[in-house]
């Protein structure tokens, strides 16, 4: 017959519904803290309880084996400690079981009520949290408890859910006790148990609904590539066939539109769009604006505005492409990822028959005089309301796709030169920039989203040296502020003279002697008479004021932010030597502002200053014959004073 322990026992874990050996540590636990509450035991003294299959309880104490006892909660003798541990010596220490007072049993129950509840209370919070956080990212059914203004709680049987205001279909309304199925979006953890927050308006609740009603989704032969939504409304789901001979939009669908219709009515008759996903983009893009029409696309891939497709529909077809309020063309943009710009015929046409006169369709004018004059012809009849048929109708539509594309090589020609200039430039931005975060430059965050596109800092220098004003109007689109640009620049600055100013490495194996280049004898021999006088001193102090005035050149097109520093008047001072700790900083210049009676005084202090900074110099090589730009290095480094900076 079983003991009333084992019986109480058993009745908790399956309560519970917890592990026993959860529930047998929370009970040696509460006795632990029981025994210590009651004999007033030290922290640092090891106390053990433990419990015998029949319930009875031992509590087993930390002692020192000692000759003479002092005392008994501490001590214990060798020849009582030999009894259960035989090979007990003098200083060891053993646990002894010790036997508890009267009083144990009350102290013990009431102490081991609370440790035992609350150690259950934390064993069940943690089981909760580990069994939701596996279904995160699945769709579970509850029961409405309540409903407020900013959230529904969902019952989801031992645990709690809460639908966020923004996580809810719009129309749609709960009343208390209503079932309802509920995507979990996120589980945390929290003092009260996990933190479980569920959606009805995700997009993943649409596509796990597919899965759920489509068995060639779930068995892997019909794959979704991406899905818009706009809970409540309407969603566009684009899905390919993994499998050859399986119609993936069929499928989906099912016979008589069953399992599309089912979806349907879970999600409070929000219409969904079934499109067949293409790799190409003009097809793709063509069947993500349906039920809509479409003419012609031009694809462009800006480095500013991104990637946009430009969509040419007939004038019938304008208003079903774009949809109400533009929910159409916004939700093909979310599908396919590219910018949409939706126009009519007529309306591209008439754009372009203003801008004749400007290149590059002023050569149509000679070129096709015909096709020109029957489109001013067509677009007067259509500005008197009168009917065009459509012959007429298919010359609209034709002169608008040549002008557009005219107008597309023109733009791809600019973009193509643009990147070529930037190509030219990005090696002079240090190759450490392109690792580089934007957030490193601590701009403003309305700064940080126009600069979304841009990759990292080097991309951004790059831009700053090739094409500053289209940088500037994507800032200007953005309304990231008139001195965006300016601060971008001085962040730049502060960024190149940080990155110049640290320390390298010291290199402990010497720097290898230069290797001459072989010349051939072609070049050497190139433009010199057969038997050439020797070069006379003034023929080559000629030479050695081209080699400067190249030298020169080379120096005016270095970056905005490496610019070239004044001439000192005196021989430049060597840079001051930080404390030990300092960083290496550059004095920064502040330009000419008025100081009051100290002007002058500071105007030559800044003076000096300037003719200290002095890094670069004109020497001549005499190992390669020409002249060669050095900069001189830190006096912390351990090499040459000087070495090559600008050839």
């Amino acid at each position: 017959m079983k003991s009333d322990f084992s019986l109480a026992f058993n009745e908790i874990v399956e309560q519970r519904s917890l592990p026993r050996e959860v529930v047998m540590e929370a009970l040696t636990k509460a006795l632990v803290s029981a025994y210590r509450r009651d004999c007033i035991i030290s922290a640092k003294q090891e106390i053990e309880a433990r419990i015998d299959p029949d319930g009875q309880a031992r509590i087993l104490l930390e002692k020192e084996v000692v000759e003479s006892v002092q005392t008994d909660q501490t001590e214990v003798t060798l020849d009582e400690a030999r009894q259960t541990h035989p090979d007990a010596q003098l200083g060891d220490t053993v646990m002894i079981e010790v036997k508890t007072t009267r009083n144990f049993g009350r102290i013990a129950a009431q102490t081991a009520k609370q440790v035992i509840l609350q150690s259950i209370r934390e064993a069940e919070r943690e089981a909760m949290y580990d069994e939701f956080v596996e279904r995160e990212g699945d769709l579970v059914t509850g029961t409405v408890q309540s409903v407020t203004r900013g959230a529904i709680t969902i019952s989801l049987g031992r645990a709690e859910a809460v639908m966020p205001y923004a996580h809810q279909i719009p129309r749609e309304r709960f009343r208390p006790h209503d079932k309802v199925r509920v995507y979990v979006v996120e589980v945390k953890k929290n003092s009260r148990g996990p933190q479980i927050i569920v959606s009805r308006a995700h997009k993943n609740m649409l596509r796990r609904l597919l899965e759920y009603e489509v068995p060639e989704i779930y068995n892997g032969q019909v794959e979704i590539k991406s899905i818009a939504r706009e809970a409540g409304h309407r969603s566009k789901v684009a899905v390919a066939a993994l499998q050859e001979g399986v119609d993936p939009v069929g499928a989906c669908v099912g016979m008589r539109g069953i399992r599309i219709q089912n979806i349907v009515k879970e999600l409070n008759d929000e219409k969904i769009d079934v499109i067949e996903w293409s790799p190409e983009s003009e097809v793709f893009i063509g069947k993500a604006l349906s039920p809509a029409r479409v003419s012609d696309m031009l694809l462009e891939d800006d480095l500013d505005t991104g990637r946009t497709a430009t969509v040419l529909v007939p004038d019938d077809q304008l208003s079903l492409a774009i949809g109400r309020e533009g929910q159409n063309a916004r939700l093909a943009a979310k599908l396919t990822g590219w910018r949409i710009d939706i126009k009519s015929v007529s309306e591209a046409a008439l754009e372009a028959f203003i801008r004749l006169d400007e290149p590059p369709l002023d050569g149509l004018v000679n070129d096709q005089p015909e096709l020109v004059a029957e489109v001013g012809r067509i677009i007067e009849k259509k500005q008197a309301n009168r009917p065009i048929p459509p012959e007429e109708f298919r010359t609209l539509t034709d002169f608008a796709k040549l002008t557009e594309h005219l107008q597309r090589e023109i733009r791809e020609a600019a973009r193509t030169e643009r990147r070529a200039a930037m190509d030219l430039v990005a090696d002079m931005v240090p190759a450490r920039a392109f690792k580089m975060n934007i957030k490193e430059l601590e701009l403003d965050d309305d700064i940080n989203r126009a600069l979304s596109r841009i990759e990292n800092v080097g991309a951004l220098m790059v831009r700053m040296l090739a094409d500053e004003n289209a940088l500037q109007r994507m800032l200007d689109q953005a309304g990231a502020g008139d001195d965006a640009l300016e601060a971008i620049r001085y962040a730049l600055d502060d960024l190149v003279i940080l990155g110049r100013e640290e320390p390298e490495a010291e290199e402990e194996a010497p720097e290898p002697e230069p290797e001459v280049e072989a010349v051939p004898e072609a070049e050497l021999t190139a433009g010199v008479e057969p038997e050439a006088e020797p070069v006379e001193p003034a023929a080559e102090l000629a030479e050695l004021e081209v080699a400067a005035e190249e030298v020169k050149e080379l120096d005016e097109a270095l970056p905005a932010f490496v610019e070239p520093e004044p001439e000192p008047e005196s021989k430049p001072e060597a840079p001051p030597v930080p404390a030990p700790g300092q960083p290496w900083v550059e004095q920064a210049e502040f330009g000419d502002f008025d100081y009051g009676d100290e002007g002058d005084e500071e105007d030559e202090e800044r003076k000096r200053s300037r003719a200290k900074k002095k890094r670069r110099e004109l020497v001549f090589d005499e190992d390669r014959g020409r002249v060669v730009a050095k900069r001189r290095r830190k006096r912390s480094r351990q090499r040459e004073d000087w070495e090559d900076f600008l050839e």
